[in-house]
């Protein structure tokens, strides 16, 4: 004799539609919650190195780039830019940039020019006294809030402080040390990498 319990085919129907209805919130919330902590595109790339391209950069022009939310200048000097930086020399207050330098210059741009090619000078387009960013001053002569022999450099509107072409501070600034040198390299005549060198990642 069979005494099994009729079978009630539609209860049976709306238990498993309830539990699959159940399920689907329970899903999707577990892949939104994993999402959130996936990096996105600018995330990763804001710890990365930065590939810049200056093959279209004319003697006297710079351009800028981003790196880790930082701007990083590339200033190409022409030959009187360079030949301005014997003028400055005795009155900037880190000639040699030997000032936290390990900080604030790699090894390679440790030379009166700051930079691996002397055509070449790539800095961190930040003060050193408060982080604000210094304006490009190029031109030369006397000019608002500068000096009458202004041999071209960059000045710090926030508190006064100046820095030659090749982003040494000028001495009695607020300014405590010379533009930062970021870790680069280059990768052939027209392109240069922002945050890597021949020793890895910055």
């Amino acid at each position: 004799m069979d005494n099994s319990l009729p079978i009630d085919t539609e209860r049976r129907q709306l238990i498993a539609a309830t539990a699959i209805a159940a399920a689907v919130p329970a899903v999707a919330s577990v892949g939104t919650f994993v999402s959130t902590f996936q990096p996105s595109e600018r995330a990763r790339a804001a710890g990365a190195a930065v590939e810049l391209d200056i093959g279209d950069l004319a003697p006297g022009q710079m351009k800028t780039v981003e790196w880790r939310g930082k701007p990083v200048w590339v200033l190409r000097r022409t030959p009187e830019m360079l030949a301005s930086l014997a003028q400055t020399e005795p009155q900037v207050a880190d000639p040699l940039s030997q000032r936290n330098m390990d900080e604030m210059t790699p090894p390679y741009a440790r030379n009166k020019h700051r930079s691996i090619h002397p055509e070449y000078l790539v800095v961190i387009g930040i003060c050193t006294h408060l982080g604000c960013s210094p304006t490009s001053k190029f031109d030369t002569g006397p000019q608002p809030s500068l000096p009458d022999d202004w041999a071209g450099g960059f000045f710090c509107p926030c508190h006064g402080s100046t820095f030659d072409l090749a982003g040494r501070v000028f001495a009695n600034k607020p300014a405590p040390d010379n533009l930062q040198v970021p870790r680069h390299m280059f990768l052939g005549p027209t392109r240069v990498v922002i945050g890597r060198d021949e020793e890895g990642e910055a």
